[in-house]
């Protein structure tokens, strides 16, 4: 008995996902964020490595924060429009599940910097694990959806070849 690979998205939830503005606003929002975490981290380290700019590491950790909380708010719309549910859907239960930890973790950075709770060193160790956190999670987003690519091109293919043997057989006949 051969097992079929489940798909990322059904036929329906790929038009979804092709149709929704949310795809679009995802794939802007997705490499900003990148960019400000790259900004960002490297004025984490910075300080940490001089002792310089502690007040612009921080805003840009900030600004960090705000990007993340605005792609989950939107990603959160945009999983209900494909998927009918605003979280933990099937397809990106994981991810959305480690995505917790990662806003978890900002936030906990947001709390200690409000509260001056820790040192400046100890929060920004708790930055670098919030980054580290967010690396592990648009990973899992980028592999993720690199397989549904390669997942819906070997679909076309074998369609096609189905298509080509099944005029075959009708020419034949």
């Amino acid at each position: 008995m051969t097992q079929t690979k489940q798909l990322l998205y059904t036929p329906e939830q790929r038009i979804k996902r092709d149709q929704s503005i949310w795809t679009i606003v995802q794939g802007v929002l997705a490499p900003v964020q990148f960019l400000v975490f790259l900004v960002s981290i490297t004025l984490v380290i910075r300080f940490l490595a001089t002792g310089k700019d502690y007040d612009l590491a921080n805003y840009s950790i900030l600004v960090k924060t705000f990007f993340l909380l605005l792609i989950m708010v939107t990603g959160c719309i945009w999983e209900k429009v494909v998927f009918d549910k605003y979280l933990f859907a099937e397809a990106f239960f994981w991810e959305d599940v480690f995505s917790m930890l990662v806003i978890f973790l900002h936030l906990t950075y947001v709390y200690a910097l409000f509260n001056n709770s820790l040192e400046p060193k100890s929060l920004m160790a708790v930055a670098l694990c919030a980054y580290v956190a967010y690396f592990i999670n648009a990973a899992q987003f980028i592999w993720k959806l690199r397989m549904a690519r390669k997942d819906y091109e070997a679909m076309l293919i074998e369609q096609s070849h189905s298509a080509g043997e099944l005029f075959t057989k009708g020419y034949a006949s």
